[in-house]
């Protein structure tokens, strides 16, 4: 008589569509491959080439590829909030709960359904979605347990956060304050007259609900917040598994479009001493506007210092009114010590060159794990709050400007730049080298985040078909 070969667990993964929330959830899924867990990612059709890479590392991986649901709010044939911009998570998300039933339809015809669902934080409302189908589901935070906590005290305290000009979150460690500007972006849109705004709500208060919390973080970053967390959820099965750009054999799973073509930037940047270029990056959704650009052009040209500017492109619309165009002659007088890039640029690849140091939005984990300086202008989304653990906290960090519309002074900016691409920021760089080692440490085999790795992957194996 044989015996049945048990299957490994089948996990669905639903990653956000936004670059920022998708790509770690693909480093994380990388790894939840290489332990022969059998895996399908649900997509939508132009978010597919994104997969690309990983699907050609692990063939073995499926697809659940599902058209995303119209709404009055997204222009047809946008699938991903970097083509709309911050303001467009809330119809995306909104949408996003109309595949309730596709998936639904999809469990219940397949032969041998997840037992499991991985989804981002935005997606929450699939924690009701698993519920109906008696299944576990992991939230995916591809940031940090403090903004979890922030986020968390936020839509509990509803009433008097919003009231507040200024918010005491007296429960979180060190008891931070925030003004109400400087809230997450999700939250200070929430109008309780909008049905977009409730399904918004519903969905991220349902995280708290989930079987398990995953967290693109790691303890040596965030281990007062994470055990803050574990207190908060009641349960252990909280795991800082990051930076998972890190855990990879291969960093090139990510399937970065900013890996374009970079011209001679890293010939250039080979001839500039240490920590001695400026890297300056507002993110694929952020469009600096008319007096913004000219105060930082005029910053980075008195500051003297060295300098790299990913200027992203606008709309003929926002170019006609300023966005994101540099003032005339600039280029020609900074030519030399300074170079602009108008197309993706390899930004893992310049982050982690000897030469720099950066500012604007550059996603948190991605300067920690170059081991960069990283000067802060916070406008939305979680950036007040990263800015917060990085300068004041980690102390890896210095404020240059805040404020979605703040036009910085040139002479003050100058000068923060002067400083920080010289000798008087070396401590600031020492602490950024350290953190970064401590990063290091926490993938490899033994340190905090593997472990907690380890532990997710057996509690995935725990899971059987029902």
């Amino acid at each position: 008589m044989t015996t049945a070969v048990e299957q490994p667990p089948h996990v669905l993964v639903f990653p956000y569509p936004a670059q920022g929330h998708t790509l770690p959830l693909l480093d994380l899924t990388d790894q939840l491959c290489l332990h022969s867990l059998t895996i399908t990612i649900l997509t939508t059709p132009k978010n597919l080439p994104t997969l690309s890479p990983l699907l050609s590392t692990h063939p073995q991986i499926h697809t659940l590829v599902l058209p995303l649901p119209s709404h009055p709010l997204i222009p047809a044939g946008i699938e991903n909030v970097k083509e709309l911009g911050n303001a467009g998570n809330l119809p995306i998300i909104a949408a996003s709960t109309k595949l309730f039933d596709p998936i639904l339809q999809w469990f219940k015809s397949h032969s041998n359904p997840p037992v499991a669902i991985i989804s981002d934080l935005f997606l929450g409302w699939t924690q009701h979605l698993a519920q109906h189908l008696n299944i576990p589901r992991f939230a995916f935070y591809p940031s940090g347990a403090f903004l979890a906590g922030v986020l968390n005290y936020c839509w509990d305290h509803l009433e008097i956060v919003k009231s507040s000009d200024v918010v005491d979150f007296v429960d979180l460690p060190g008891s931070p304050s925030f003004t109400e500007e400087h809230l997450p972006s999700l939250f200070r849109r929430y109008r309780e007259s909008d049905p977009d705004c409730l399904l918004v709500k519903d969905s991220l208060t349902a995280n708290k609900l989930s079987y398990g919390f995953i967290f693109n973080s790691f303890e040596a970053l965030e281990g007062e917040y994470l055990s803050f967390l574990k207190r908060e959820f009641g349960d252990e099965r909280v795991y800082a598994a990051g930076p998972v750009s890190l855990l990879g054999p291969d960093r090139a799973v990510r399937g970065d479009p900013e890996m374009g073509s970079s011209g001679n930037v890293f010939e250039w940047l080979d001839g500039c001493p240490d920590g001695s270029v400026l890297y300056v990056c507002f993110g694929s959704q952020k469009l600096l506007n008319k007096k913004q650009m000219e105060a930082l052009a005029n910053g980075l040209e008195k500051s003297m210092a060295r300098f790299l500017w990913v200027v992203k492109a606008g709309t003929t619309r926002q170019v006609e009114d300023g966005y994101g165009v540099l003032p005339d002659g600039f280029e020609e007088r900074v030519a030399g010590r300074g170079l602009v890039i108008r197309e993706w640029a390899p930004q893992v690849k310049i982050l982690s060159h000897r030469a720099v140091v950066t500012v604007g939005g550059t996603r948190l984990l991605e300067g920690i794990v170059a081991g960069v300086m990283i000067l802060t202008w916070p406008m939305e989304a979680d950036q007040f709050i990263n800015a917060r653990l990085l300068v004041e906290e980690l102390g890896v960090g210095v404020r240059a400007c805040e404020g979605t519309n703040t036009v910085p002074d040139s002479d003050k900016l100058a000068k923060v730049i002067g400083e920080s691409t010289s000798e008087k920021g070396v401590d600031v760089k020492m602490k950024a080298k350290e953190l970064k080692k401590k990063a290091l440490e926490a993938v490899r085999e033994g340190g905090s985040s593997s472990n907690d790795l380890d532990r997710l992957i057996k509690e995935l194996f725990k899971l059987k078909v029902h």
